[in-house]
């Protein structure tokens, strides 16, 4: 194979935002999940903060805590916090089927 396909830097150099988070069955599990959520969307990777949360943006389940988390940056004056958490609770709930 030609080296010019080959590449020798793979694996090195930024590994990519990190969401780090307590157990799935630790109690403040859906709180560090919604907030890695909102800062994947603030780099611009909510993929990733999903993978890593295993919920989906707008998820039903984290609307309280993201509901809370605006009003704290309503309080502090947090903008940018202010707009991402107005955009995750505005994704319609999804009623069960059935």
């Amino acid at each position: 194979m030609s080296r010019a396909f080959v590449n020798e830097d793979s694996g090195a150099g930024d590994p990519g935002p990190r969401f780090p988070l307590p157990d799935r069955e630790d109690p403040g599990f859906d709180a560090a999940a919604a907030r890695a959520l909102l800062q994947g969307a603030h780099l611009g990777d909510t993929a990733s903060a999903e993978a890593a949360t295993g919920y989906y943006w707008g998820e039903p389940r984290l609307r309280p805590v993201v509901e809370r988390i605006l009003a704290e940056a309503r309080e502090d004056g947090n903008e940018r916090l202010e707009q991402l958490a107005e955009r995750f609770l505005r994704v319609p709930s999804r009623t069960p089927q059935i």
